[in-house]
């Protein structure tokens, strides 16, 4: 599970980096909006942890891109603890609020249930045109017609649906399907990636896979 987290504040980075380590996550450190969203570009990130004052792009701002563009939910963490503060910080999309000083503890415990909710969330099937996947059984149907897909096409094809008329950095594909320590190699991916959108030809899946020079892919539903 990879948690970012965005302080301009050495001190807070270091202890949300120590606690959340403890509790066996793996932590992303950035010292601003910038930097966080070039961590992000093209690595899952399952939860971050945002303040909300920060030089350059502010954390309301930063919560938007992150939970609204990404899909990524946010904890943010500021000094300040006014209503109007939090309004802002649920409008822009974040799914908590933690005002400093706060207790290590009560950090954990909020990311805990986030984290919870975010692995309830998951769906076990996904639909998109005349796909369906069903993520406990490992199966694609096609028109009621089942399709059984190696594993990792399996995943490749389940990652692309769940982000379906969204960019998926090819980097992004690469970790979720081989690891962050993959062997595989770039093209691997294209081969794997053209086996899939043969199949869903073959089955006459309503769906295309474009590929995004420079960036990676994108399922879009057929026109």
């Amino acid at each position: 599970m990879n948690i970012l987290v965005v302080d301009d504040d050495p001190f807070i980075q270091q202890l949300v980096f120590i606690h959340l380590t403890r509790e066996g996550y793996d932590v992303l450190l950035a010292g601003n909006a910038e930097q966080a969203l070039q961590l992000v570009d093209g690595k899952m990130i399952h939860l971050a942890i945002v303040d909300v004052m920060m030089p350059g792009m502010n954390g309301f701002d930063l919560t938007r891109a992150l939970s609204q563009d990404l899909q990524i939910p946010v904890i943010l963490l500021t000094a300040k603890g006014q209503l109007d503060d939090k309004e802002k910080g649920f409008l822009a999309g974040a799914e908590d609020y933690i005002v400093k000083p706060f207790e290590p503890k009560e950090l954990i415990f909020r990311v805990a249930v986030i984290v919870r909710r975010y692995q309830q969330s998951i769906q076990d099937t996904l639909r998109v045109s005349n796909i369906l996947i069903n993520r406990k059984n490992y199966e694609v149907t096609i028109d009621e017609e089942t399709v059984i897909l190696p594993l990792k096409e399996f995943e490749l094809l389940s990652l692309l649906v769940s982000r379906v008329n969204q960019a998926t950095p090819r980097s992004l594909l690469m970790e979720y399907v081989w690891g962050s320590d993959h062997e595989g190699n770039e093209m691997t991916l294209n081969t794997h990636i053209n086996r899939i959108r043969e199949r869903l030809k073959r089955h006459h899946a309503r769906v295309e896979i474009h590929t995004l020079r420079g960036i990676g892919y994108k399922l879009e539903e057929s026109k």
